[in-house]
């Protein structure tokens, strides 16, 4: 398992993988062997051993594309205790509008060559590092709480969009192995939807697609389940 805390060189293969990924000619960029295309990337490490997923990494394109990759840790206690989905490893889309004010972030904080962790004796909240990688440059910072009400800001609504991600997975294990077990599920996320818990619902719109439209599950989940995609822009 990586920390979070890892030096540059820990990410640089999530980079080459996430350049790699989308060609520069499909975004309108070109590039030579001397003038190599940087294409802007941000990467967000996340660890804390005590929970579960106790790593991911979520690799994220201006456009909103990008990867989301975790690593179960610690089991959860209490209402999920019993549907921790398995490691996820899977390709993303998250608003373009999102993804901008993530760049925004790491332009207004010069690419995140600074400082980020208040110091403070708080409450451990797991590690999240930033990292930037485009042709303006490159860097990272690290914290468990910033001072910087933008940088915790940032921190708290990637945080927000692992956990739609993770929620999405519960969904899918849920409507295969205890479709009644959806309806308790389907009410938390209505409502960490609501408090700002879980982000960007839009990148799970495939499983709530589907309970939508299942009528073979209660007619809450799947009322539910429209509202949360009319709320995600369907």
């Amino acid at each position: 398992m990586r920390p979070a805390w890892l030096a540059l060189t820990a990410w640089l293969p999530i980079l080459a993988w996430s350049a790699a990924a989308i060609a520069p000619a499909a975004r309108g960029q070109a590039g030579s062997a001397s003038n190599p295309v940087v294409v802007p990337v941000v990467v967000v490490d996340f660890s804390n051993p005590g929970i579960s997923p106790s790593q991911w990494t979520l690799t994220l394109h201006r456009d909103g594309i990008g990867h989301f990759h975790s690593e179960r840790g610690k089991p959860p206690v209490g209402e999920h205790q019993e549907i921790d989905p398995p490691d996820l490893d899977r390709e993303i889309q998250l608003s373009a509008e999102f993804a901008e004010r993530v760049f925004i972030a790491a332009r207004n904080h010069n690419w995140f060559n600074q400082d980020c962790d208040s110091h403070l004796k708080v409450a451990f909240q797991g590690w999240k590092k930033l990292s930037y990688l485009g042709p303006e440059g490159q860097g990272a910072c690290t914290f468990n709480y910033s001072k910087d009400k933008d940088i915790q800001a940032l921190g708290d609504s990637l945080v927000g969009v692992a956990e739609t991600l993770r929620e999405g997975a519960r969904l899918q294990m849920l409507l295969q192995h205890d479709p009644l077990g959806l309806d308790q599920e389907m009410e938390y996320l209505t409502q960490a939807a609501k408090d700002g818990r879980v982000q960007q619902v839009g990148a799970i719109r495939e499983i709530l697609e589907r309970l939508a439209d299942d009528q073979d599950v209660l007619d809450r989940v799947r009322k539910r389940a429209r509202v949360l995609l009319k709320q995600a822009g369907t």
